[in-house]
Parts: C-alpha cells; structure tokens; sequence
C-alpha cells in the first residue's frame, strides 16, 4: 500500500508531530483495507496494538450474557481505536466492524507509547479523550438504570443528530438509522424500535425526509427525558 497516500498525517492526534516524525511512524505500521461488515478485531482478541482509521467509518460492538451485540459508538475517518489494550495489556474490551470499506493502520503498543510519551500535544489528547469517552459511558450507564427503553430511545437519536442551523430546536440524523441499529444501540429488539418511531411520528416529533430522520422538537424529546429520570 503506498505510504504517499496511506499515511497517518490524516490522523488528528497526531496533528503536532512534523513530516518527518510522521513518515517515520508510518514505516513502524502496518496498513490493511478491511471491506465493509469484515470484523478487524475480535472482541477478547489478545493482542495489544492501536488502529488509526485512515478512511471509512468502523463499529464498535460488545456482546451481551445473553449473545446480543451491543454498539457502543462508531469510529470516522481521522480517529483510532484499541488505545486501553495499548496501555493496560488487557484482552479487547470489544470487537470492531468495518461499517465501510475502510483503510486502517496497525501501530504496536510499544511504538503508540513511546509517541504518548515523547509529545506532550498527543499524551494531552489522548487523556482527554478518555475523559469524555469515561463520561459517555456513565451516561449510557444512567440511562440503562433509570430510562425505559422509549426514553432510550429517544436519548439515542438525539446523541446521533445534528442541529438545522435554520431551525434550533430541530435536527437531522442523515442517514437516518435502520431500527436494527437503534435497537442495538441502546440493547433492545428492532421491534420496539419500530412501536416507538411510529408513535414519534404520529406525534408529530420525528418526520422521515429522503436520506434523513428529522427530530422536529428536541426540545420536547429532552424534557420527556428529564421527566422520565424523575421518577
């Protein structure tokens, strides 16, 4: 694969480091294009290296004591995944799907930690990033103790949508997501997903448009929430 146009100078945590830096990293990796719905990792997978997603858009799934698959988040162009077994050592704490055709690079644990240590821009980004990531899943923890599967639902779309710049109490989720994927989500069956956007939409709260969901109030979907934490 040609390192001219591979390369991880597309990856922003690592938007301190020169050319020269860069292009050293890139000859200590090795590069894989992973079709679409191939699995690059296996969930308890036992090696420790770190993934930088050069193009495409990969998954992050665990499975549940029951055998469901849980997504967790999805992972774009630009970011990397398999930082906690490159520090700690441990067994995959999930698995990772290919969403896309995707290009990633495959960095050893050895070479990742020595970038961490060696520029301060990189070790700074890195801890924020599992800052936030520590903060999403105690919120995930709170919604699975305290919301029904509806309120779930609807803290998921909104966790997936963007804000119309015309309109700031509406947004858009484009493409708009298969009931499958919600459900996967926030760990229920693609057929309460469907009772749910049905009655959203006899509500008047999501409107389907060509290539996108359409959240018409996310006010109102936040306030049904909060309700829904009070009791």
């Amino acid at each position: 694969m040609s390192r001219q146009t591979e390369t991880l100078a597309k990856i922003g945590l690592f938007r301190s480091l020169d050319a020269s830096a860069i292009r050293d990293l890139d000859t200590q990796c090795s590069w894989r294009r992973a079709l679409r719905k191939e699995w690059i990792v296996d969930y308890k997978d036992q090696s420790n290296d770190i993934f930088f997603v050069v193009s495409g858009t990969v998954r992050v799934t665990i499975q549940s004591i029951s055998g469901r698959a849980v997504l967790l988040r999805e992972i774009n162009a630009g970011e990397f995944f398999g930082e906690l077994a490159a520090i700690d050592d441990q067994p995959r704490s999930a698995g990772i799907l290919a969403v896309t055709d995707a290009v990633v690079a495959r960095m050893p644990a050895a070479v990742f930690r020595n970038v961490v240590h060696g520029f301060p821009d990189v070790c700074d980004q890195l801890l924020a990033l599992l800052a936030s990531q520590i903060r999403g899943l105690a919120n995930r923890v709170h919604e699975f103790t305290t919301l029904t599967v509806p309120h779930r639902i609807y803290a998921e779309l909104l966790r997936l949508s963007r804000p119309e710049r015309s309109h700031p109490d509406r947004a858009v989720i484009s493409p708009p997501p298969v009931h499958a994927e919600i459900a996967a989500r926030v760990s229920t069956r693609r057929e309460a997903v469907a009772r749910e956007f049905k009655s959203l939409e006899r509500a008047g709260l999501i409107e389907r448009r060509r290539g996108a969901l359409v959240l018409t109030d996310t006010r109102r979907l936040r306030e049904l929430i909060e309700q829904a934490s009070e009791f």
